[in-house]
């Protein structure tokens, strides 16, 4: 057994400062996140309008203020902004995307997917000023062993779309599989692994969405 003055020369403490917030305040607050965060959709129409750097950068670091297990950290944000290295990204993705619906996707998950309208087309790719590429960072050279790799940099994700979004911004979360050729596109080493490929701008004038529906309350959350 570890006595609690090994773990605290193992484990440096800090003074928790907690925010203080009173109930109403809290609830109001969470009521005011919740009226932003309705208003986020996925979209696929950018204008060419340029991002701020600092935007990108400080949706970076909010991502990675997330929980991981073990502290370990295990994301990288590779952030594409070069129109060459987007082509050859869009290229890429678009012959998995072929694959996948001609031959891979079930007859069941295309239809799921008819009332959205995707196809193998991947214009977003190109047109977004930016393209965040995430990929989840298993044990190298240089690296540790992580712990809960896809549930740490998920709710890393979580995050950085939800700054994104707080800063006026548009997104879409792409997942091509197999997504192999997106170390190559982004230069990346064989310990990682991409999980997420994120366009990111501001939508263009004559962007659309789907009409779609959230669940209500009484359908996601159960009291016990």
């Amino acid at each position: 057994m570890v006595d609690s003055a090994s773990a605290a020369a193992a484990y440096p403490t800090v003074p928790l400062r907690p925010m203080t917030v009173p109930a109403q305040e809290a609830a109001d607050r969470s009521r005011a996140f919740y009226d932003v965060m309705s208003q986020r959709r996925t979209v696929r129409d950018y204008s060419t309008r340029p991002i701020p750097d600092e935007v990108i950068e400080w949706a970076v670091r909010t991502a990675s203020t997330a929980p991981s297990g073990a502290h370990v950290q295990p994301w990288r944000f590779v952030v594409i902004t070069d129109p060459e290295r987007k082509r050859r990204l869009r290229e890429a993705a678009e012959a998995e995307e072929r694959e996948f619906y001609a031959h891979r996707a079930s007859p069941e998950w295309l239809e799921a997917l008819r009332p959205i309208g995707t196809d193998w087309q991947k214009p977003f790719l190109e047109d977004a000023p930016a393209v965040i590429v995430v990929f989840e960072v298993h044990k190298g050279p240089g690296s540790p062993r992580p712990y809960y790799t896809k549930e740490s940099v998920g709710i890393a994700v979580g995050l950085l779309l939800a700054t994104l979004h707080q800063a006026g911004l548009a997104t879409l979360t792409h997942t091509p599989s197999p997504m192999r050729f997106l170390n190559e596109v982004c230069e990346r080493p064989g310990e990682e692994r991409a999980a997420y490929v994120i366009p990111v701008g501001y939508p263009a004038d004559h962007a659309r969405v789907p009409d779609l529906r959230r669940k209500d309350l009484d359908q996601v959350l159960v009291r016990l």
